[in-house]
């Protein structure tokens, strides 16, 4: 199976130190983007507080901070696309994803800088701040406990990302929440806890105002390459058992074949299922919380099981082809999150 190349070689940017490219905030495509957030800030009445933003590894606030990480590669576009490329996932695709990040990382800052989960009712509301956190959690999806703000469920991660979550769909230009979580009683309890805090704390000065930077762009001394190096995935063993699955979704257009001129051209399957892997990466893992770099690997497995079977499809079911593998894809990771296996 090929791989696309990537827009960078090793002899050029892919080799650089991240320290020496020349990343900043001030004049990248991120500075409006800011200058439009600070905006929604004062129109949802923090005026007080004002979080630090720097260019980091990864969207973060460090504990007991006010500094907001935000990703080096989104501060340039080819950046952007070198982390597609490499991860196939990127958090913060476009302005109103950017925002849609932006607003949850501000629910840390809010959280520390007022040191909100001492509060005994924000931890009965949202558990004890001092939970295991937990990488590799596993969401139930539509849980009526939480909000839905960034993909993932992500709400149900920990007690501090159900607060942020909780924070950012409050704070959400536009949104009506009430309306939203009428009908989902503990959901709602959180956005009026986070309603009648916020409205208490706008004009307060908070207790924590550190602003330390981890990671930030200017000390990382390594290069790119490195970098995405250590991002890669191992390879993960795939059962058996999903070559007659993936054969069933192709033997299923069969009767479209019945019915085709015989001159009908046919096209392979591990052509088209690469062309699906972002589109399933990023949906997969918004409604079911299968990581995208898991679906990623999946779904190159597939194709490359697809090549070795030789399976083919009537170019004029490329739509039912489409649904059919969209359709098994989200099964296999549903089947992961909850049991930590794709196949019984």
């Amino acid at each position: 199976m090929t791989t696309p190349a990537a827009p960078f070689h090793e002899s050029g940017p892919l080799g650089t130190p991240i320290r020496d490219l020349g990343l900043t905030l001030a004049g990248s495509s991120l500075e409006p983007i800011l200058g439009e957030f600070a905006g929604e800030l004062e129109r949802a009445g923090l005026r007080k507080i004002r979080p630090r933003f720097y260019l980091s590894t990864e969207w973060g606030v460090p504990e007991g901070t006010v500094a907001i990480a935000i990703p080096f590669y989104l501060a340039r576009p080819d950046l952007t696309a070198l982390h597609a490329h490499h991860v196939g996932h990127v958090e913060g695709i476009g302005r109103a994803d950017i925002l849609r990040y932006l607003r949850h990382e501000m629910g840390h800052v809010v959280n520390y800088g007022y040191e909100l989960f001492a509060d005994p009712e924000w931890a009965g509301l949202f558990g004890p701040i001092s939970a295991p956190y937990r990488e590799d959690y596993r969401p139930e999806p539509f849980s009526r406990r939480h909000v839905r703000h960034l993909p993932g469920w992500y709400a149900q991660k920990h007690p501090d990302e159900d607060w942020s979550e909780t924070f950012a769909v409050w704070m959400t230009p536009g949104l009506d929440w009430r309306a939203e979580y009428a009908d989902w009683p503990v959901a709602l309890a959180k956005l009026q806890y986070c309603d009648r805090t916020m409205t208490a704390l706008g004009d307060r000065d908070p207790v924590v105002t550190a602003n330390d930077l981890d990671e930030d762009v200017g000390d990382l001394d390594y290069s790119l390459d490195h970098f995405y190096r250590g991002l890669a995935q191992a390879e993960e063993p795939y059962p058996v058992a999903l070559d007659s699955a993936l054969r069933a979704v192709f033997e299923d257009l069969d009767d479209l074949r019945e019915h085709a001129d015989p001159g009908q051209p046919h096209a392979l399957a591990s052509a088209l299922i690469p062309r699906m892997e972002g589109n399933l990466a990023r949906s997969v893992y918004q409604w079911t919380g299968h990581f995208p770099e898991r679906t990623r690997s999946l779904v190159r497995h597939l194709a490359h099981r697809a090549e070795i079977l030789v399976l083919l499809y009537p170019e004029a079911g490329e739509a039912r082809a489409v649904i059919a593998l969209t359709t098994l894809v989200t099964a296999l990771a549903t089947n992961f999150v909850r049991e930590n296996r794709y196949l019984p």
